[in-house]
């Protein structure tokens, strides 16, 4: 089921299909906080009001010219002048993917991305918040890590992500459990081949684990991007173990799943951050999050039932 949902995502027709529904906006509206600037900012504010941080991800992927690329730096800068009036500094950050800024155009798409990607850093700097660099399939992690190492230069603050069921992960992890690095760890949402990464679960689950502890015994700031209770439980405990503060780590949960659980661990004093996504070119990521979690499938198979 998880692989023929990533298969899809990667399908025009079945895109035009489920887009095209009616009955698919009540799910979709779980998961994504809309399509416009202003949502995203009603978001964040009913976020920040639970005292729920926010990474922000202006939604857009597969782009083809560089028309598109310069439209997505161009919606960051907006949304990063939206943000400035709420003084929310590094509590409302962005999180950008490189695809979405051309780094699949062709030859040049390395340079395109990150010259597009600076000026997004550039503004987030400028009123004390950070930006995040999501990572995508395994193609581009090279290219991903080099544009960090680049952009970090001058800005110092930019996070990374790191998918724990690539086999390279734990390597990179050491690399990047550095003084002053934020990473975000996640398990991976992409349908990987088994030659680059693991591909049972209890595989994956103890990847994340010996990520996890890299990062928690290093100097960075490690955010850890996961739903799982007993994930949540283990950083808890490798925090302890480390004599971290509250401040020098933070729980990653997506907008939409677990909101309560999210509220409750930040009123226990632990730092949660959501991640919020906007914008009308959602349906890539919403068959990833269809794949994730089995109980998503039905939840939505339920909602066309209703509506039908």
């Amino acid at each position: 089921m998880q692989k023929a949902l990533l298969a899809a995502s990667r399908r025009p027709g079945l895109r035009r299909a489920v887009t095209g529904n009616p009955a698919t906006r009540k799910v979709v509206n779980r998961f994504v906080a809309g399509e416009t600037l202003d949502d995203a900012l009603a978001a964040v504010r009913a976020l920040s009001a639970d005292g729920v941080q926010v990474t922000l991800d202006f939604l857009g992927e597969d782009i083809t010219t560089r028309a598109e690329a310069v439209r997505t730096r161009d919606a960051y800068l907006a949304l990063l002048e939206g943000l400035a009036p709420l003084g929310l500094g590094p509590a409302a950050e962005v999180s950008i993917k490189l695809s979405a800024c051309g780094q699949a155009l062709g030859l040049g798409g390395h340079d395109i991305s990150l010259e597009l990607a600076r000026p997004i850093v550039e503004a987030a700097s400028t009123i004390g918040t950070t930006v995040t660099l999501d990572m995508e399939d395994h193609t581009t992690v090279d290219s991903t890590l080099a544009a960090l190492a680049d952009l970090r230069k001058e800005h110092p603050g930019t996070g990374a992500v790191l998918q724990a069921m690539l086999f390279r992960t734990e390597d990179d992890a050491k690399a990047l459990a550095v003084t002053d690095s934020r990473v975000r760890l996640v398990k991976g949402a992409y349908n990987e081949p088994p030659s680059v990464a693991h591909q049972k679960k209890k595989d994956v689950d103890a990847a994340y684990a010996r990520c996890l502890e890299i990062l928690m015994a290093g100097p960075g700031y490690p955010m850890v991007g996961s739903h799982d209770p007993a994930i949540v439980q283990r950083a808890h405990e490798l925090a302890a173990q480390h004599s971290r503060t509250a401040d020098s780590w933070e729980i990653q949960m997506l907008y939409g799943i677990r909101p309560d659980e999210q509220r409750r661990l930040a009123a226990a004093g632990t730092q949660v951050r959501a991640y919020v996504p906007y914008g009308s070119d959602w349906y890539a990521y919403f068959m990833r999050r269809l794949a994730e979690r089995p109980a998503n499938v039905g939840f939505f198979l339920r909602s066309l039932a209703t509506r039908s």
